[in-house]
């Protein structure tokens, strides 16, 4: 059947910013005109005219002198919309969005029609409207199947009354199948979430209790930080999955898995749910947790993670009314030295992690003072969408790379510092990487060196006349000073010049051998140059 639209849909390609959003966003809007609709086989069909334009930061539409955006066609079936349309990723018009690799915040606006023009529409007067993350440039190669007889296990937390505070942090300590006296691969993770406490669960990590293999560990489950918790768990802390809202499930490569089981592994992991409960609700209750399926069938190599980025400590912070602050963790080349076999290793996942002022992360790959490719980048990251990321090419890293992660923040909102820390409302800054064979280095994240962070605060003190003590603490000091766009700038430059400390941790928790406070940070002597625009080749 065919018929007349009387509401249409266009692609619209925008590097303005909706007032409601802080960032460039891909929209799509009604469009004027005639389109050619019809059903077939349930599904609703529309193809028509579509209109290049972009929004001013009120949300109102103008014409693009350059229509670059064709072939927009929509498709429904039911309560699903799908629609497809192509466009080179650069077209080089100031107006359009840069499709790169990364998240894009897509806003979609739909109205009644039809209309004589666009030109001057706000796209929040839509009688429907709203906003989807996305990766458009996916990895595309299809994923191993699961070997024959691969099975699976839920590391689930029970029915837990979710405290009333804003932030907690639960732990539960889990015993592993009998089946897995024998060694075996993860193959596949994923998170299992209740139904309706999606909002609720904003990450999860599942540790292997190092110990030896027949030694019980409690079953506690609580509060991560509480004094209850048995200190015989603190040996639950090397990482086997990890997760993140708005992640999928993530897949093995076919030359690895996961290593879980074997006459010399001790049964016990632990379940870390973060929960974010910023109303303070106390009528939550979940039954959250990570589902593994594991193979019998061992690959050729065991994985791993390793962490890398910033220190989860109050020593790194951000001052109030930033639009764009950067933090830097760095992985140096001493560390992967003593941590990395000669052969290397081979990173092929990675999952970009903070809170809730990061608007950007990405981490170079150094060797020799000369910078080669990023290992991964997110220009317009969204802690509500921490996929973790397969590599469209595998990175080898060597001993003596350096791996180099900045954060950066947006803090335009906020009256009071942030602090690094655990907390939705610290600020987190943290590159998970996936790789194989596995090795024992697992932390390789750094801080502001102690003594550098002591000068700096007298500094505050006897120059600047701010409220700085040594018989505070750190977050006090930070606290006591009044943050001047001048200070602000200066601490960002203090964090990039200063000595470090250094997490260079084995996965036993403790560091390799070594004296690691006051490290130089690496140096970077042949920076890529910008990466040149490719604007009339490529196309969604």
């Amino acid at each position: 059947m065919q018929r007349t639209s009387r509401s249409l849909m266009s692609s619209s390609v925008t590097a303005a910013m909706t007032p409601k959003n802080s960032g460039p966003h891909l929209i799509l809007i009604p469009s004027p005109g005639l389109s050619v609709e019809w059903w077939k086989g349930g599904e609703y069909i529309a193809s028509g005219i579509n209109v290049d334009t972009w929004a001013d930061e009120e949300g109102r539409l103008s014409m693009d002198d350059e229509q670059d955006c064709d072939a927009f066609q929509l498709v429904r079936r039911h309560n699903v919309t799908k629609f497809t349309f192509t466009r080179r990723f650069d077209t080089c018009d100031d107006h359009d969005y840069v499709i790169e690799d990364g998240t894009t915040h897509i806003v979609w606006a739909e109205g009644r029609g039809p209309l004589f023009r666009l030109s001057g529409l706000n796209v929040l007067d839509g009688t429907s409207s709203g906003m989807q993350r996305a990766q458009l440039l996916k990895n595309v190669n299809p994923s191993a199947p699961n070997p024959p007889g691969t099975w699976s296990h839920d590391v689930m937390a029970e029915s837990v009354k979710v405290p009333s505070d804003d932030t907690t942090y639960w732990c539960h300590v889990h015993r592993l199948p009998e089946q897995l006296r024998t060694k075996h691969h993860v193959v596949q993770f994923e998170a299992v979430v209740q139904e309706g406490n999606e909002a609720l669960v904003h990450h999860m990590e599942v540790f292997h209790c190092v110990a030896p293999p027949d030694q019980n560990i409690p079953e506690y489950k609580g509060p991560c930080f509480a004094p209850q918790r048995p200190e015989t768990t603190q040996v639950c802390k090397r990482v086997l999955a990890a997760w993140a809202m708005g992640a999928p499930p993530f897949v093995y490569p076919e030359e690895a898995g996961l290593p879980i089981g074997g006459p010399d592994f001790n049964p016990y992991v632990m379940l870390e749910i973060h929960y974010n409960n910023p109303e303070k609700r106390s009528d939550w209750v979940d039954s959250t947790g990570v589902r593994l399926h594991i193979s019998p069938t061992l690959r050729k190599y065991d994985g791993g993670v390793i962490e890398l980025g910033l220190e989860y400590t109050d020593k790194m912070a951000i001052p109030p009314h930033q639009p764009q602050f950067t933090l830097t963790g760095y992985c140096i080349s001493e560390c992967t030295a003593v941590g990395i076999p000669p052969e290397g290793i081979v990173i092929f996942g990675s999952q970009l992690h903070t809170h809730l002022t990061g608007i950007r992360v990405f981490t170079r790959h150094i060797r020799d003072g000369r910078e080669l490719p990023e290992l991964n980048r997110d220009n317009h990251y969204s802690t509500h969408f921490q996929e973790i990321r397969l590599l469209k090419r595998e990175v080898r890293v060597l001993p003596g790379d350096a791996l180099i992660t900045t954060c950066w923040y947006q803090t335009t909102g906020r009256t009071n510092i942030t602090m690094g820390g655990y907390a939705i409302s610290d600020e987190m800054c943290v590159n998970y990487v996936h790789y194989y064979p596995k090795v024992d280095l697992e932390v390789c994240k750094s801080s502001i060196s102690n003594n550098a962070l002591d000068t700096y605060f007298r500094f505050l003190r006897e120059w600047e006349d701010q409220q700085t003590s040594s018989s505070q603490g750190i977050s006090s000091n930070y606290q006591a000073v009044e943050w001047t766009p001048m200070r602000s700038h200066v601490l960002e430059q203090m964090y990039q010049q200063f000595p470090l400390s250094m997490q260079c941790n084995q996965s036993s928790g403790e560091r390799f051998p070594g004296y690691w406070e006051d490290m130089i940070s690496s140096h970077v002597l042949f920076p890529l140059p910008p990466p040149a625009r490719q604007c009339s080749t490529e196309e969604t």
